[in-house]
């Protein structure tokens, strides 16, 4: 998917773990399969997790999630992968890496969330958007929105004739003249979408991947109206997170944007990402501009 990916496997993840955490040396390794497109995914026994990043944004994303996730977590509702470990480059493998708690759960399908996944997603926005900002650093979305005009229309040039571009465009203008946030940055999440979150039993159960995460305009993490819920619970959700008109405005920006550019890099190379996306520029587009 990427240019310079780094390719992993189970003798790999036992030698990393042997060499460097001797005690889970016995636990056996699976692969896990996944969509995602930034890390291997290993199971290490019952209860671990393995993470190996695939490229070097990868890399700083784990020593980034080890330092600032577990001060985050204390404060969350739901369960996140709080990091257990950190590993160093070895056996050739070029990159840190992390070890955290398994947590049960499956993908949910894009915009599917009932009214309870819509207030339990709401809880967890409102609940990352309290945390003491102190130190905290920029999100990995923390630019203007206007700043992604540029790259925005090279996906909306890209994806001529396969999304209706005309219509996206407007919705596109419409989110660059809403007022820019009045208020200082907050924590987000900063990727709210279907392989980012877990379900258990039809209940939103745990997020994960914290890589995106930092100080933003808390309109970024309204993506996730978009991206995990239809539209009679996308309701529930602005109205629980108190989104103004210009907030709510920006956030569908946001996630218009982030879906254009996953649908022109993901199109051949990751099927699952590319239909998310699509869905999720289809949702935008049957809203209109208002």
């Amino acid at each position: 998917m990427h240019a310079r990916e780094t390719d992993s496997g189970t003798g790999l993840v036992r030698r990393l773990i042997a060499a460097q955490f001797p005690d889970w040396a016995e636990l056996p390794v699976r692969r896990i399969a996944s969509n995602g497109t930034v890390n291997d995914v290993y199971r290490l026994g019952d209860d671990l997790a393995v993470r190996l990043p695939q490229a070097e944004g990868g890399s700083r994303d784990a020593v980034f999630e080890h330092r600032w996730l577990p001060l985050l977590a204390r404060h969350l509702p739901l369960a996140v992968p709080v990091p257990l470990a950190l590993g160093a480059p070895a056996e050739g493998y070029p990159f840190n890496w992390t070890v955290c708690r398994w947590i049960e759960g499956d993908n949910p399908a894009a915009g599917t969330g009932d009214g309870a996944f819509a207030v339990a997603l709401a809880e967890f926005v409102l609940t990352l958007r309290s945390v003491d900002t102190t130190g905290g650093p920029p999100a990995y979305r923390s630019e203007p929105l206007a700043a992604r005009d540029a790259p925005t229309g090279e996906a909306l040039d890209a994806l001529h004739g396969v999304v209706d571009t005309r219509a996206a465009a407007a919705v596109w203008a419409a989110a660059l003249a809403a007022p820019a946030p009045q208020g200082p940055p907050v924590w987000v999440h900063g990727d709210l979408q279907p392989g980012n979150v877990l379900v258990s039993e039809g209940r939103l159960g745990a997020v994960i991947d914290f890589g995106c995460m930092g100080l933003a305009d808390p309109a970024v993490d309204l993506i996730a109206g978009w991206y995990l819920l239809p539209a009679v619970t996308r309701r529930v959700f602005r109205a629980r997170t108190g989104a103004d008109g210009a907030q709510w405005a920006r956030g569908r920006g946001w996630a218009l944007s982030v879906a254009l550019m996953e649908l022109s890099y993901y199109r051949t190379s990751n099927p699952v990402m590319a239909a998310t996306a699509r869905h999720v520029i289809g949702e935008i587009l049957d809203e209109g501009d208002g």
